[in-house]
């Protein structure tokens, strides 16, 4: 049998690529996630980084322009890839930000997510 983990992950990069964040953190967001950006506190609660999320769609995306996967390794409950996405603000500027994910996962979701990014 396929790991489910692997599945679920490849399912979140194609949401993703084509800038379905939300559909895609309703979907594979555990109810009691943590999300934490390199070493900021971490975010808690799927509703919270729906909400989050939602808010800077809302209030500073303008365009998105591209998400790319570049490495995926999966390893028992625990995935790590590296990725380049890019937007464009309403501010005028572009975020480019390469990044490496690392994933704890539990009951199929995503449990504990950090990002490493430039």
């Amino acid at each position: 049998m396929a790991n489910p983990i692997k599945k679920n992950l490849k399912h979140i990069h194609e949401l993703l690529a084509e800038a379905k964040f939300i559909e895609a953190m309703d979907t594979y967001l555990h109810d009691d996630v943590e999300l934490r950006e390199a070493n900021g506190d971490p975010k808690k609660g799927k509703q919270f980084n729906l909400d989050f999320e939602q808010d800077f769609i809302d209030n500073q995306l303008a365009e998105f322009i591209r998400y790319e996967v570049k490495d995926v390794a999966v390893q028992g409950n625990t995935s790590f890839y590296t990725a380049i996405m890019e937007l464009k603000l309403k501010d005028g500027s572009t975020m480019l930000s390469e990044q490496a994910v690392a994933t704890q996962w539990k009951d199929g979701k995503i449990y504990r997510e950090r990002y490493y990014h430039t």
